[in-house]
């Protein structure tokens, strides 16, 4: 596909199947993706409709079951090579021809023939434009059968315009010789042949060179899909009848037991059966440290061993793995159309037409009004229209920025599911955050340890020794502390639960309680003292434990909830955008006043269930704010698919949340401030693309329909020397420089979309803070 018309016309002939509910197509990556409702639709009738319209199929997703793709991959290079060799045929014989029309004007070469000169330019020029040129005529057809056009039409048009003529003045110049004049000074100067097999060549050729690094720029939108891809290993060790044996990824079943060496990327998603090692899940979750792995844990294609070597039998191969899944989530993002490419289909739908007839009437009126040879000038003025008006930049403009942009957004570990939202996100202005798990780490720590008569390291030991058996989250957190202090925990029996108030055990003989500090002041004689330092520790934001030993309080624990260490600084991002930040909280209000104060939130709403979050996002939007929810994805859900831009704070083995517009795979909110500056340069270089695009067009089709001849035609005005190149002696655009300006700005356009794929992280953030956030709340 070359321009917005394909888009136009490849959707039009899949939606006209019957049985298919809608069809997104996108000119950045040349994809479709159908929507059917029957079992009726076959690929073959895919095929059909699309040779139909003049174009074919590269391939299916589902037949590549490798998340590399080789096979389009393949494809595309070969016709990138195809266009690059007809290019530069093109451009060879344009030169050779434009070099010979000059020596026809040596003495020496003065006994020539012109019409014989001529048949050599046609033996030339005949290849170049129905081998090389194949293509505009191939897709001008197809369209032509739809009764439409595209840009191709234009680029058909054109240059067989000027081929045909040159054709008809080679065959009937010996015949009329005496009663034609052929020659004079027409468009880009003195053709002596009095024919132009010149300009078709060269503009078929300029094109061309268009194509070619258009598609090598285009192939670079895709860089973060190649590095995601490039995560996998080509091979991996597997155990075949009972020895390790090295084989093609491709050939890995789901079943086979895999061996990893320390230093090794995962091959394909497994559980391991044998070993223990510590593994960087980095490129999935963002965590910088690797996660410890043992028996019956998963692990995942693309991570990096430690120093451990483990086997694990594979779950998941090939196009079922998490990090295919990753990629094809982004390939269909980057697939997906944002609301302002209607528009340019719109524009597009009208603009060639347009142009068709912006053509007719130049040559008519050209054919009266200009300079002698006045049907040859008109004729190439004609030519100039149709080749600098094909609007190959204007059907660029938005797709290869968004494929750019969503790509970066990948990169920086923000999965946007659809071109709307990152279209969306510029223009919010509220960014709501729920608590746990977004703010917070959503995981109890022991926060607090105040030891009452024994030391803080007895009393962990007593009170981890009673919750052992427990299942609590406050459980686990005691647990864990006693764990990451080495401590060695002693027997318990006797474990009674008390649900809501605490737990009671035997350990070492006595009796030891653990529980709120209600339940423990009414099984003990607690003191004064120990009753005020519970209302301290809950005062600031923790939840008490409360522990006793044969019916005395020996002291309490505080367990808290832990604020993100990026949770300040991602406000701080936001509100340095003009951007207001709100805390959506099923907490108590006094915890999320806490929290919100510490970190530097303006607004919260505390004491909200799931579906009070829902209509507090609608009162928000109601007030007229464009409203991002920023959630676990889990109870947020309701609350995400109501926001305009729902993002879900998550790991990378859980981003298929559905509700959510953009998964942050890191867990890190801190990419909320990030993702919305990507929106807005994304914005920022589409309309700049459409600018130029727009702009492009509107200044040089007049230009080509020849708007300066009046300017330079009077005797006391004459075109700067500088200028005759490209607008001859008397204003009228040379049809060659045409061509390479229209090649041009399709390249420049790409290229500018290019540059989104810098700089729009947030320097800012990555410096540290001189010291950690140490921010703790109720759990």
């Amino acid at each position: 596909m070359t321009c917005a018309a394909c888009v136009h016309h490849v959707g039009n002939a899949l939606r006209e199947l019957p049985g298919i509910v809608d069809a997104q197509v996108s000119l950045g990556t040349e994809t479709a993706t159908v929507e059917f409702a029957s079992r009726s639709i076959t690929k073959p009738d895919v095929r059909d409709a699309l040779s139909g319209a003049g174009y074919s199929v590269r391939s299916f997703a589902d037949e590549d079951t490798s998340i590399f793709a080789d096979g389009d991959r393949k494809i595309r290079e070969a016709e990138l090579k195809s266009t690059r060799d007809m290019m530069i045929v093109s451009l060879a014989v344009a030169s050779v021809v434009m070099i010979a029309m000059n020596y026809t004007k040596v003495e020496s070469l003065a006994d020539l023939s012109t019409t014989a000169v001529n048949i050599f330019f046609l033996v030339l020029a005949t290849p170049v434009q129905f081998w090389t040129g194949r293509r505009f005529y191939r897709s001008a057809w197809a369209a032509a059968r739809l009764g439409t056009s595209n840009m191709n039409t234009l680029v058909a048009i054109g240059t067989s315009t000027a081929y045909f003529y040159s054709v008809a003045v080679t065959i009937l110049r010996p015949v009329f010789e005496d009663s034609l004049t052929f020659s004079g000074a027409a468009v880009g100067g003195s053709h002596s042949t009095g024919t132009y097999f010149d300009v078709s060549a060269s503009i078929i050729g300029l094109i061309l060179l268009g194509r070619w690094l258009e598609g090598r720029a285009r192939g670079r939108t895709s860089d973060a899909i190649k590095k995601l891809m490039g995560l996998q290993p080509s091979t991996a060790v597997i155990i075949r009848d009972g020895e390790p044996t090295e084989i093609d990824i491709a050939e890995v079943l789901a079943g086979d037991t895999i061996v990893l060496r320390p230093g090794e990327r995962v091959p394909v998603d497994g559980e391991i059966i044998e070993g223990q090692t510590a593994i960087d899940e980095s490129m999935l979750t963002g965590e910088p440290l690797p996660a410890d792995k043992q028996t019956g844990d998963k692990v995942f294609t693309g991570t990096v061993n430690g120093t451990g070597a483990v086997r694990f039998v594979a779950s998941a191969v090939g196009r079922e793995t998490v990090l295919a899944g990753i990629v094809r989530m982004v390939q269909q993002a980057q697939s997906s159309r944002a609301p302002i490419e209607h528009l340019v289909d719109k524009v597009t739908a009208r603009f060639v037409p347009a142009v068709l007839l912006i053509a007719i009437l130049t040559f008519a009126t050209w054919s009266f009004l200009a300079p002698e040879p006045a049907i040859i000038n008109a004729l190439l003025m004609t030519v100039a229209v149709l080749v600098i008006a094909c609007p190959c930049a204007l059907g660029l403009a938005t797709p290869t920025a968004i494929m750019v942009g969503m790509g970066r957004g990948a990169s920086s570990g923000a999965l946007i599911r659809n071109a709307d939202a990152l279209e969306r996100a510029h223009r919010l202005d509220t960014v709501v955050f729920d608590k746990t798990g977004t703010l917070t780490e959503g995981k109890p720590a022991v926060s607090t340890i105040e030891g009452h008569g024994v030391t803080n390291r007895e009393l962990i030991r007593l009170a981890a020794a009673a919750e052992i058996s427990s299942e609590h989250p406050l459980a686990s957190a005691v647990l864990l502390e006693a764990k990451a202090s080495g401590i060695d925990l002693p027997a318990a029996t006797n474990v009674e639960a008390n649900p809501g108030r605490g737990i009671s055990a035997t350990v070492e003989g006595s009796r030891i309680l653990v529980g709120s500090p209600v339940y423990i002041a009414e099984q003990t004689s607690a003191s004064y003292e120990f009753s005020e330092l519970s209302i301290v520790i809950a005062d600031r934001g923790e939840t008490v434990l409360a522990v006793a030993k044969d019916d005395h309080p020996i002291g309490l624990i505080g367990v808290s909830d832990i604020v993100k260490r990026e949770a300040a600084q991602a406000i701080s991002d936001l509100k340095s955008r003009g951007i207001r930040t709100v805390m959506l909280t099923g907490d108590n209000q006094r915890t999320a006043d806490k929290v919100a104060t510490a970190i530097g939130i303006d607004h919260v709403i505390a004491e909200v269930m799931p579906d009070g979050k829902t209509a507090a996002i609608s009162e928000l939007q109601r007030e007229g704010n464009v409203v991002a929810m920023v959630g676990d994805g889990i109870n947020d859900a309701p609350a995400l698919a109501t926001a305009d831009v729902g993002v879900a704070i998550g790991s990378g083995t859980d981003i298929a949340i559905e509700a959510a517009d953009v998964t942050i795979t890191s867990g890190d909110p801190a990419v909320v401030a990030e993702l919305i500056e990507l929106s807005r340069s994304t914005m920022r270089t589409i309309k700049q693309n459409l600018f130029w695009a727009f702009f492009y067009n509107v200044m040089l089709i007049p230009i080509a329909a020849g708007a300066l001849y009046p300017v330079f035609s009077s005797d006391s005005a004459t075109v700067p020397g500088y200028l005759q190149p490209i607008i001859g002696e008397i204003g009228f655009l040379n049809p060659v420089v045409a061509a390479g300006a229209m090649a041009f700005s399709s390249v420049t356009v790409v290229t500018n979309s290019l540059r989104l794929g810098r700089g729009v992280r947030n320097k800012a953030r990555r410096t540290p803070p001189s010291e950690p956030t140490n921010i703790e709340v109720t759990a």
